[in-house]
């Protein structure tokens, strides 16, 4: 009977150990889930006038990407397609066999990459486990050119990190938009 009561005693520490542990874990795997998310970033030339810039045309396309559905013809449609739509949204005209104000050029890569997270583990929570998770991170990078200059006048970089390539494919007219939803960038005053 002793022995049942010092069992049962054992089972009420280790679930209530479980309890408080339950809710780091929780935490961890959230944080985990917010660590893929799409960053997206901009550089500009600060003495560029962006008012000057009227219309525009795609000059060059990369890609290279190892996963063959991030490296097709198809993806490369669906990103013109999106930077022509949000660029004509923006009040810019496109031109195809005339010269452009702006000449844009993007590149498209993607990776596998991994991230190492710790959790509690072992008897009542003593310890850590260390699990690898992989997950996939596509980078796009928009470029605007003026071709008068030939300078880099605006970039936009947008990230996005997924367990699966194939979900990068869906992000892409995202990643598009909100890169270019910057445009035009507001100058920085100077003090």
């Amino acid at each position: 009977m002793l022995a049942t009561i010092k069992k049962l005693g054992n089972l009420e520490r280790s679930r209530s150990l479980a309890l408080r542990v339950l809710p780091l874990v929780l935490l961890s795997l959230l944080a985990a889930h917010s660590a893929f998310a799409q960053k997206i970033t901009m550089e500009f030339d600060q003495n560029a006038d962006f008012t000057k810039f009227k219309t525009f045309a795609i000059r060059s396309r990369e890609l290279n990407s190892q996963n063959p559905a991030l490296n097709s013809d198809l993806v490369k449609k669906q990103i013109d397609a999106a930077i022509e739509k949000y660029l004509t949204a923006k009040g810019l005209t496109e031109v195809t066999d005339s010269p452009s104000d702006l000449n844009v050029r993007y590149h498209f890569g993607s990776a596998q990459k991994s991230e190492v997270e710790a959790y509690p583990a072992g008897w009542y929570g003593w310890g850590t486990r260390y699990v690898q998770v992989p997950y996939s991170e596509g980078t796009l990078v928009i470029d605007f050119r003026d071709p008068t200059t030939h300078s880099l006048v605006w970039r936009g970089i947008a990230s996005e990190d997924k367990s699966n390539p194939t979900d990068i494919e869906k992000k892409l007219d995202d990643m598009v938009k909100k890169s270019i939803d910057k445009y035009p960038p507001k100058k920085q005053r100077s003090s």
